[in-house]
């Protein structure tokens, strides 16, 4: 019976990923689908007429530094995240108290 669920749980998976693919299948970002909420804020706020009173200490050259940059900070962070929930368990596990 358990083999049973887990294929319809995995069918029903596939069916919820399919189903937004084959909906805006060949639309992107260009056509409004998939924006961030980064472009939809920054969207509303020079609608406004808002200037920044402050701009950026530095800029990366490219995107794709931006992204790196993001990625490295999101690394940092789970490593540090990871070893804290690893060091609560293992606590847990041999029970030693400090």
């Amino acid at each position: 019976m358990k083999t049973k669920m887990y294929i319809i749980l995995l069918i029903l998976v596939a069916i919820i990923v399919m189903i937004p693919l084959a909906m805006y299948s060949g639309l992107g970002e260009d056509q409004g689908y998939f924006g961030g909420s980064d472009d939809a804020g920054a969207t509303a706020i020079e609608s406004t007429g808002y200037t920044p009173w402050f701009s950026s200490i530095w800029e990366p050259p490219s995107g794709e530094i931006q992204s790196l940059l993001f990625c490295v900070q999101t690394a940092i962070g789970t490593i540090i995240i990871g070893y804290f929930f690893g060091y609560w368990r293992a606590q847990r596990k041999y029970n030693i108290k400090e």
